[in-house]
């Protein structure tokens, strides 16, 4: 049987599939199923219809918006734990925060950053107190959780990108609605996407990281007044 490894052939071992398995299970106890990152509003507003345009609505986000951030940040932030250099930690926490566009963006990743925070800390896993920089994002901690795991980087962004997607199909079997079915069949159309979106982050350079999602960012701010609504964004 083949051991699977990441891209610079580290085996990933049975606690670490566990352990990344934990940490993408929507179970995980830190709110993300009250968030559609601008999903509803896109609904609310007539962008997004039918399958075929959430199926073009995710590979966008996923592609000018993942690849581009959270992704390759992921690596950089993972890199970061394993030296033990808190100041890039910090530096590459505050560039997120920096980047997101709305208040509901911003809230969304301190808000569960702050719940990872509390889970990690009643499971003893949380770094030590110099290291862990102010108003730590949920990548940030995201990355630390997939250190002490000991989960390879690839394998790190392909659960982060997992997550997502999982997030958003039941967002949009909620809201839009979109039946259950019909998600499955959008989880097979993207499921390519998500590799090739893992691929093209591990080889981005610090000066093309920055999400490039107006719509996104258009929609999540108008979705701060929204009459009536399920998600905190």
């Amino acid at each position: 049987m083949t051991t699977p490894t990441d891209s610079n052939q580290t085996p990933v071992g049975d606690l670490a599939l566990l352990g990344l398995l934990q940490l993408v299970s929507p179970a995980l106890p830190i709110g993300a199923f009250a968030w559609s990152q601008g999903l509803e509003s896109a609904f609310e507003l007539g962008w997004v219809n039918n399958e075929d345009e959430l199926g073009d609505w995710l590979e966008g986000v996923l592609e000018d918006g993942l690849t581009r951030c959270e992704l390759p940040l992921l690596q950089r932030m993972q890199q970061a734990w394993e030296s033990g250099d808190g100041e890039a930690v910090a530096e590459w926490n505050d560039w997120l925060h920096a980047t997101r566009e709305t208040a509901e963006l911003t809230d969304e990743d301190i808000r569960l950053g702050a719940a990872l925070v509390r889970l990690l800390g009643s499971l003893e896993l949380l770094p030590a107190n110099d290291l862990l920089p102010e108003d730590p994002g949920y990548v940030t901690l995201f990355a630390w959780a997939a250190h002490m795991r000991r989960v390879p980087a690839r394998q790190t962004l392909l659960g982060f990108a997992w997550a997502w997607l999982e997030n958003q199909l039941a967002v949009a079997c909620k809201a839009m609605p979109l039946g259950h079915t019909a998600a499955q069949r959008l989880t097979e159309r993207l499921r390519p996407q998500l590799v090739m979106a893992v691929d093209n982050a591990l080889e981005k350079e610090d000066h093309e990281l920055g999400p490039v999602i107006p719509g996104l960012a258009l929609g999540s701010a108008l979705h701060e007044t929204q009459y009536s609504r399920l998600f905190r964004s």
